[in-house]
């Protein structure tokens, strides 16, 4: 029974050698400053959403869009309205975005909707009529000078931006809370930080933006498995550009507060990291071997080994606690093992939740005693996703839409109401 003692203390190590340099990356914004910005120069923009069945949201976007101190004749706002049965496409249009509109059923998600939006807009409005497109998705809503911030940090010089993501619902319960200080977390204390050292960050699902030089040598998005925004930092990474980060553009999205809708979501997550990882784990393993860039090992650490480490010890731990209980073996070493293991991982989660809690305090909109609670609730948060990735690693996940019907304006939200 000893061997599952060491089992465990094998994880444990394994887990430290990945994923101590992001341990090391939760220091480098208090020890190290942002570089000084290159001269600012005014880019015309086209801001990309693609909306199912949005109606409910859509027109916040837009409003928030409209609202942008950045000059109003340098930003163009379309809008796919995808595969929609209400009136999405009818409610941005009145809020002045420009709609197209796509049926399509056999290629399904946001990768073939982006792909689309994009080649009608270089057909319909030129190549070069843009020199960035930013994207969003649906239920995002804007702080004012989200695009004039956006626009200092392109003028630096790079081709692809991520920002500061935030959540409009952060203290509605302990899951939407779990995904807003996960989101605070991969802002302040990996793309932050990976941006101080050098290093490439890598894009969320929304809040983006690339060039049209990108684009155009994209030939469109050609971007489709299940998490199309890791497969677009990952190849781009690959191909030698350096994602940016843009702390001071803030935007906010609705995270679910279901945890069947949190289910289908991060499912479709956690298989989207697997076909990453099928696609293109070999090239990062084999430039991270060869010391090419320090990028693809962080790249290659965010989309596979927790999840196996974490999936192998949770698997074992079960398969032997039922083996002793229904052979009648002494369980107080395997007791004792899984005990230490949860501990420790739950105070290393509930430290990295409360040092972004702490130092984030200002930009979480919601009651002070929330912000505490939810502290203590993160780490559970983050368990739930061992089963979760076990399900997507077995089974069949396709995309799947996740409903928003928060409709809040800014200055809401940031009441914390």
């Amino acid at each position: 029974m000893e061997f599952i003692l060491y089992f465990n203390i094998i994880v444990s190590v394994l887990f430290f050698i990945c994923y101590a340099y992001q341990v090391f990356y939760v220091f480098v914004p208090f020890f190290k400053q942002d570089r000084p910005h290159k001269e600012t120069k005014m880019h015309r923009y086209a801001v990309l959403i693609c909306a199912r069945n949005e109606s409910a949201v859509i027109a916040d976007l837009v409003n928030s869009i409209n609202a942008q101190d950045y000059p109003s004749r340098l930003i163009t706002t379309f809008v796919m309205a995808d595969n929609c049965t209400d009136n999405t496409a009818e409610i941005a249009r009145n809020a002045g975005a420009q709609v197209y509109e796509r049926f399509n059923k056999q290629l399904v998600g946001k990768g073939y909707a982006m792909d689309v939006l994009l080649k009608n807009i270089h057909r319909d409005w030129g190549e070069d009529a843009f020199d960035a497109f930013v994207v969003f998705d649906a239920d995002n809503v804007l702080c004012e000078d989200y695009i004039t911030n956006l626009n200092v940090t392109f003028s630096d010089g790079y081709d692809i931006i991520t920002t500061y993501r935030n959540s409009k619902n952060w203290g509605e319960n302990w899951i939407s809370a779990g995904y807003g200080l996960w989101f605070l977390r991969e802002s302040e204390y990996l793309n932050h930080s990976r941006h101080l050292m050098g290093n490439s960050c890598a894009v969320g699902g929304t809040g983006f933006m690339f060039s049209n030089e990108i684009a155009k040598k994209q030939g469109g998005w050609p971007f489709h498995l299940l998490t199309e925004d890791i497969e677009f930092s990952i190849d781009n990474v690959l191909g030698g550009k350096k994602i940016g980060y843009c702390g001071t553009a803030q935007f906010f999205d609705e995270q679910p507060t279901k945890f069947s809708e949190s289910y289908k979501q991060r499912l479709r997550w956690a298989k989207g990291y697997f076909q990453v990882f099928a696609k293109y784990g070999k090239t990062l393993i084999k430039k991270t071997i060869a010391r090419e860039n320090f990028s693809c090992f962080d790249m290659s650490m965010s989309i596979m080994p927790a999840a196996v480490l974490a999936m192998g010890s949770f698997v074992l731990n079960i398969t032997v606690s039922l083996a002793g209980f229904l052979l009648g073996w002494d369980m107080s070493i395997l007791m004792e093992s899984c005990l230490m293991s949860l501990v420790n991982s739950y105070l290393m989660l509930f430290l990295v939740g409360g040092i972004t809690v702490i130092t984030q305090w200002k930009d979480i909109h919601t009651a002070w005693y929330k912000k505490i609670l939810y502290t203590f609730t993160f780490p559970l948060f983050m368990f739930t996703f061992i089963p979760i990735a076990i399900c997507a690693l077995f089974g069949d996940v396709t995309w799947q839409p996740i409903a928003h019907t928060q409709s809040v304006s800014l200055a809401t939200i940031k009441q914390g109401k």
